[in-house]
């Protein structure tokens, strides 16, 4: 069984998969009244030296448009 997030409440990790400045420092999910959201953060400095998260919310990807992903019918299976 996967862990689901209480209603109105996500988990933030380190992306241990970032090769680019532009790639979020930080992914998780956050739950929003039922619907599932990605959420992605970054570490940036203001101007004015003070520190704070950039976020970008979304709705996941579906499967079979995650890119590289292949959709697979009953046809294709080999049983």
């Amino acid at each position: 069984m996967a862990f689901e997030h209480k209603q109105n409440s996500g988990s933030l990790f380190t992306n241990s998969k970032k090769d680019k400045d532009t790639q979020p420092d930080y992914t998780g999910t956050i739950n929003i009244e039922g619907t599932l959201y990605q959420i992605s953060a970054w570490n940036n400095e203001a101007k004015s030296g003070k520190k704070y998260f950039g976020l970008k919310v979304t709705l996941p990807l579906k499967r079979e448009e995650r890119p590289g992903s292949q959709k697979v019918s009953e046809e294709d299976l080999p049983f």
